[in-house]
């Protein structure tokens, strides 16, 4: 055996191991799904809390001002009215007891008519009364993909609704949304 045909041999059988792992590998690519199956699709719902504010006009009752807060009126109205009557009962230095001990009861009474009235004087006035309510929706946040990827199940959150398949890349599922503007 010459040289060079011992040079041709080792470069045959080199060039030999090279198409195989070539071809091996060429094989393990060709036989890695380039598609996962979308077995289910479940919306996943969020819940929203939106306050807001609700206004609502209600009526009011206050007790009204009081312009005779002494109740000056009713002691002297009571008072006069009671020294009448006391004067019509009793004569002489009765009917002088009789006017003072009248003037001091219907007085009294005057005032205390008097109190009773201004307790029960109300004034309605509307006022603006509000709160912060909240308002509850649904928005959807996401979808949960069960696909099947060489005979195993597996779930994933994404962002998007999927076809029937998942792109696969270097093994694995691709879960980014497509680009807009692809063309098929």
């Amino acid at each position: 055996m010459d040289k060079s045909m011992m040079k041709g041999i080792a470069v045959g059988g080199l060039a030999m191991v090279v198409l195989g792992a070539g071809g091996v590998t060429g094989y393990q690519a060709l036989s890695k799904p380039a598609t996962a199956e979308v077995i289910a699709v479940k919306e996943v719902m969020q819940t929203v809390v939106t306050p807001r504010e609700l206004c609502e006009d209600v009526a009011v009752q206050r007790q009204a001002p009081v312009k005779d807060s002494n109740r000056i009126a009713g002691t002297v109205i009571g008072g006069v009215a009671g020294g009448l009557l006391g004067s019509t009962i009793g004569g002489g230095s009765g009917k002088t007891l009789a006017t003072v001990a009248g003037a001091a009861a219907g007085g009294y009474a005057g005032n205390q008519v008097q109190k009773n009235m201004q307790q029960k004087d109300v004034v309605t006035t509307t006022e603006r009364r509000c709160r912060t309510v909240n308002d509850k929706s649904q928005k959807l946040s996401g979808y949960n993909v069960t696909y099947r990827l060489d005979g195993q199940e597996s779930t994933v959150r994404m962002s998007f609704k999927p076809g029937a398949t998942l792109p696969v890349k270097d093994g694995k599922v691709v879960t980014t949304p497509p680009p807009a503007d692809a063309k098929s």
